[in-house]
């Protein structure tokens, strides 16, 4: 017999489906090749909950068609001349804010730069095109793809003022010298010996805000996993080390998590903490939806750190890491969500909150300053 919370949940998810279903999701298409525009339409049109409202060759002309057309989302190429899918980025997160897929050549996992620049710029998601660009190449994508447009419809998007780019790093390198008195609604039952992270959509802007801030003599360890596209994650993490003070890498199996290092989970295996506190990497199948699953890293280093555990749960859709983050706090660690208004998709932080798992819910610029409070 289902619980009356479990009820609620699958009359929204109907309720959801059946709004969806009678309003199609806009979408403005921008791409300069003919060939491929041909083939993204058919792909997306084959599907009654999307709905192609516009076309554009290039970014400038894009631009001046989203007042009129009013897309839910915007999809990209990203090489095109006159504007280009970075300039129109920037130029839509400061005008006529909405969800960006960037869909293009350029978005490779060999190709890390561009991709986490448009993700500055404000891009949500990347899509890599088939590279044959045979139209039997988008048919076995095609799921994958519509899957990620419905998924962009719901996302909440900010605006981003246009302004000049400037040095990831500060030229003056943080401390931990700097005094820093802990508030009273900050307490701390215990020294932090470990810091863990999860995240999904919207994670890597999230992580960085997170993460740059932080002195390069930080005093712990930080344990990651961030739902990523396999094969992305090693441009990833080499994008967030050019951000960091820290030095970010993926976790080896057998090694011991050392302070002022970030550790990020491998491609498609849970990371977990073996009775020595050394990395294991295990394949136990998806839990939550996802391998690898924040819920296993938070529950793994909760057992082995205990109430020495700080756990924060970033932007991401689903559930997975809400149990992950209960168990922490039940260890008697602390637990941070981030809150709905500065969370990309609020479904992660939402769920850890509703089971009673996170402790303070603060806005993600306030995380790192928060962070160093309860280790000072």
């Amino acid at each position: 017999m289902p619980t009356l919370q479990e009820f609620q949940f699958y009359f929204a998810y109907l309720l959801i489906g059946y709004i969806m279903s009678q309003t199609p999701i806009k979408i403005l298409l921008v791409e300069d090749s003919p060939v491929a525009m041909a083939i993204l339409q058919k792909v997306l049109q084959s599907s009654p909950e999307i709905k192609i409202v516009g076309t554009a060759c290039n970014g400038k002309e894009a631009l001046n068609l989203i007042p009129q057309l009013d897309p839910h989302v915007i999809c990209t190429d990203f090489h095109m001349a006159q504007m280009d899918g970075l300039e129109l980025t920037r130029q839509v997160m400061a005008k006529y804010p909405r969800p960006i897929l960037v869909i293009s050549n350029s978005v490779q996992a060999n190709d890390p730069e561009t991709i986490f620049k448009l993700m500055q710029a404000g891009a949500i998601e990347i899509f890599p095109k088939p590279i044959t660009g045979l139209p039997s190449d988008y048919d076995r994508i095609r799921e994958s793809l519509i899957t990620k447009i419905k998924v962009l419809a719901g996302v909440k998007v900010f605006t981003k003022p246009l302004s000049k780019i400037v040095p990831s790093k500060a030229e003056t390198v943080p401390t931990l010298s700097t005094k820093i008195s802990v508030p009273k609604s900050f307490k701390v039952t215990a020294p932090i010996k470990i810091v863990t992270i999860g995240a999904s959509t919207g994670g890597p802007q999230a992580l960085q805000k997170v993460l740059s801030p932080l002195p390069k003599d930080f005093p712990v360890p930080i344990i990651c996993t961030q739902h990523i596209s396999e094969g992305f994650l090693p441009g990833f993490v080499d994008w967030l080390a050019s951000e960091c003070h820290l030095k970010v890498t993926i976790a080896t199996e057998g090694e011991l998590p050392l302070p002022g290092t970030i550790y990020f989970a491998p491609d498609g295996r849970h990371l977990e903490l073996n009775s020595l506190g050394k990395f294991i990497h295990k394949t136990l199948g998806t839990v939550d939806g996802h391998c690898p699953s924040v819920t296993v890293m938070f529950q793994s280093v909760a057992k082995f750190y205990g109430n020495t555990t700080l756990g924060i749960l970033l932007t991401g859709m689903g559930k997975d890491g809400a149990a992950g983050m209960k168990t922490i706090e039940q260890a008697g660690g602390i637990t941070i969500a981030q809150d709905e208004a500065s969370s990309v998709v609020f479904g992660m932080p939402k769920e850890a909150i509703a089971l009673g798992g996170a402790q303070y819910i603060l806005p993600v610029k306030e995380i790192a300053p928060s962070l160093l409070k309860f280790l000072i």
